[in-house]
This record gives structure tokens, C-alpha cells and sequence, in this order.
């Protein structure tokens, strides 16, 4: 008995993952999928469904493309993965230290920005004593 593959058509997968059909094919650009063809039409395997599943949840967690590239080239199915693990851990890790400088960054930007508005309303409110006496 034959078994039955699961494919999946461009918009199907654009529609799950909330991503544009041509997002999908410019991930198709950069080699990172690669499905079958019909003609024009493409057909796509589990296996590009879960590497495109892997892609935008890399992207949302600060990896780019390449780098997401990177690890999936890097899986190896029936191995350990170590190499690939240990890349991963080092993207995060990257991208953590990234995220807390610009958590930094927007905490001072806030600060600078209490202060000119503390400023300008202080200013506003004396040159409104000085425009009406009473």
C-alpha cells in the first residue's frame, strides 16, 4: 500500500503562517525552500511546511534569513544536531544581548523625552502666567 504525502500549495502555507505569497518565493530565492514543480505550479512537502514553520518563527525571535538558512542546512534527520544547537543557542543569545541594548536605548530615549516635555510644559505655563496676570 502506497502512503499518502501531505503537499501543500503556495497560498495554503502563505494563509497558515501569515506571510505573503511572495515572501514564500523569495524564501524559494534564497534556497531555503525548495518544492517540487508542476509546471508553474509548486507543490510542497511536510518538510517545507516545517522549514517554513522554523523561518518565521526565526525571524520573530530576531534571526535573519541567513541565519536561518544556516541551521536548517546545518539539520541532519537520524543525527544529534549538536553543531546545529549550539549555532541556535549562540543566534539567541546574540539576539537577546541585541534586544536588551535597544530596551536600553528606547529606556533613555522615554527619559529624554520626559524631560523636554516636563520642559516645554513648564515654559508653557509661564509664559501663560505672563501673557494673563490675573
Amino acid at each position: 500500500m502506497a502512503k499518502e504525502t501531505t503537499t501543500y500549495s503556495i497560498s495554503e502555507l502563505a494563509q497558515e503562517f501569515g506571510v505573503t505569497t511572495r515572501t514564500i518565493r523569495h524564501y524559494e530565492d534564497m534556497q531555503l525552500l525548495l518544492p517540487e514543480r508542476q509546471g508553474q505550479k509548486r507543490i510542497y512537502s511536510a518538510a517545507d511546511r516545517i522549514k517554513l514553520k522554523l523561518i518565521v518563527r526565526g525571524k520573530r525571535i530576531g534571526l535573519s534569513l541567513q541565519e536561518s538558512g544556516e541551521l536548517l542546512h546545518m539539520y541532519e534527520p537520524g543525527r544529534n544536531n549538536v553543531d546545529q544547537l549550539e549555532r541556535m543557542l549562540e543566534y539567541i543569545g546574540a539576539s537577546r544581548q541585541k534586544l536588551s541594548q535597544q530596551l536600553r536605548d528606547i529606556s533613555t530615549m522615554l527619559d529624554e523625552l520626559d524631560k523636554a516635555e516636563a520642559g516645554c510644559k513648564a515654559e508653557l505655563k509661564s509664559l501663560r502666567k505672563v501673557a494673563d496676570p490675573k
